[in-house]
């Protein structure tokens, strides 16, 4: 199962699974687009990956298999 991100497409914002050519979803607004593929990653029990407009990671949020869960 691929990582989600959600990155910048244009003026609007995008969920794209990894490694796919084309995007699930587009959004008005960075958060709409974080919501859907924090659902898509919860279901899918993988990892969800957040740009900035200029492609940067912001923030990673993993739903599943994490090989380096915290402890505790």
């Amino acid at each position: 199962m691929p990582n989600q991100h959600v990155i910048p497409r244009g003026s609007e914002w995008a969920v794209k699974g990894e490694g796919n050519s084309r995007v699930t979803v587009v959004t008005n607004t960075k958060q709409e687009a974080i919501d859907r593929a924090r659902e898509i990653s919860r279901n899918q029990g993988t990892e969800l990956v957040i740009h900035n407009r200029n492609g940067q990671i912001s923030q990673k949020d993993s739903h599943g298999h994490d090989p380096y869960p915290p402890k505790g």
